[in-house]
């Protein structure tokens, strides 16, 4: 969600800087175009390093009888993906 946050907000900013040409006395809309699209790529790069990070976790759960004891048996196991840590 946060690298098409980043998309959305660069755009946002360049159609501020380069498509609108009227000028308001409050706020120069250049300035906030130029804020929008730096805010915009940071999120974006933000968003391309926790998207590299992420991890997957998987759990396998089996359920069985001791034959021994007739008690239920339950073992579950989490399996985590290695981050390559070689980049």
């Amino acid at each position: 969600m946060s690298i098409g946050t980043g998309v959305v907000l660069f755009v946002i900013g360049a159609i501020l800087v380069f498509a609108l040409n009227f000028e308001a006395e409050i706020v120069n809309l250049d300035m906030v175009g130029y804020i929008l699209m730096a805010a915009g790529a940071i999120v974006f790069v933000i968003g391309l390093v926790l998207l590299a990070r992420r991890r997957q976790a998987v759990t396998t759960s089996r359920t069985g009888t001791d034959s021994v004891t007739g008690e239920r048996v339950e073992q579950r196991v989490t399996e985590v993906d290695p981050v390559d840590r070689s980049l």
